[in-house]
């Protein structure tokens, strides 16, 4: 099978989401049946606070997985099973929904740029209504470990010995986050039966033994293939390279709710409207 090809660029777009606030997005339903497991990718932040300070507040999420990673800023958020905290710069939030959760995210404002990023990942049919759960990660958790010439953080997955602390997604999967040099090459070994995607948020790279190179604020989705190479000329990149085992289910998608029926989801909200979305409350 050998390496993996660029099979398709998907340049993000931005949008408004939450309270207003200004957001990047990568992907999300219209590609989601490419990048099954995965349903959404959002880069959020920004050098002028106005974009993002309004927040998203208390809103309801089921049937997913959310893995919100902060490169840069700090976010306060809360849930309807108590925790609450601040995620800092180079921390994660990795929060369960199953059943139904009802949480909030504030991010502060920061005197440098604020990004991160905030990736869904489906639940199979059969924990859709799972217990939610939640996790923060310190920056201390995520190791890191060399990939040719590249530099990764290991957030999923375990890589030259390295594992990620995210590991107890209901599906199989990987989350590296890459920076590789000016002038410089790597190539890393993927499961043959993964969908494979990678998101450039900072450069730009060659993948796949391409000749044009995959630019700031685009993803790459990569054809069937043992293998992804990446190559950087002028400039160096950093970029997150998430690989994840499809689920191939059916999905049913309504805002911050996806199920497998159109049934479950009319449901959800039904259950939403008469205050009984919520299984399980504050410990």
């Amino acid at each position: 099978m050998g390496i993996r090809k660029v099979s398709k660029i998907i340049t993000g777009r931005y949008t408004i989401d939450g309270a207003g606030v200004k957001l990047f997005r990568l992907f999300s339903n219209s590609e989601a049946h490419l990048l099954d497991p995965f349903l959404l990718l959002d880069s959020f932040g920004s050098d002028n606070p106005s974009d993002y300070i309004a927040g998203f507040p208390w809103h309801p999420h089921r049937g997913i997985e959310t893995v919100t990673y902060m490169i840069n800023g700090k976010v306060e958020h809360g849930d309807s099973l108590g925790n609450k905290g601040v995620i800092k710069s180079g921390e994660i939030q990795w929060m369960t929904a199953g059943s139904g959760i009802i949480h909030q995210e504030m991010p502060k404002e920061t005197p440098e740029r604020s990004i991160g990023f905030q990736l869904w990942v489906n639940l199979p049919a059969k924990e859709k209504m799972c217990h939610p759960t939640y996790r923060g990660i310190t920056a201390d958790e995520i190791k890191e470990t060399k990939i040719g010439d590249a530099t990764a953080k290991v957030v999923c997955g375990k890589v030259n010995g390295v594992t990620g602390p995210v590991h107890g997604l209901f599906v199989e999967a990987e989350y590296l986050d890459i920076t590789l040099p000016a002038g410089k090459k790597m190539a890393h070994k993927t499961n043959p039966s993964f969908n494979v995607f990678a998101f450039v948020y900072e450069g730009a790279a060659l993948f796949g033994n391409e000749k044009t190179p995959v630019k700031q604020g685009q993803v790459a989705l990569f054809s069937e293939g043992e293998s992804v190479s990446v190559i950087t000329k002028d400039s160096p990149a950093k970029f997150l390279l998430i690989s994840g085992k499809p689920l191939r289910e059916p999905i049913a998608w309504g805002g911050p709710i996806v199920m497998n029926t159109e049934g479950e989801l009319a449901h959800a909200f039904e259950e939403l409207q008469l205050g009984t979305f919520i299984k399980h409350k504050k410990k």
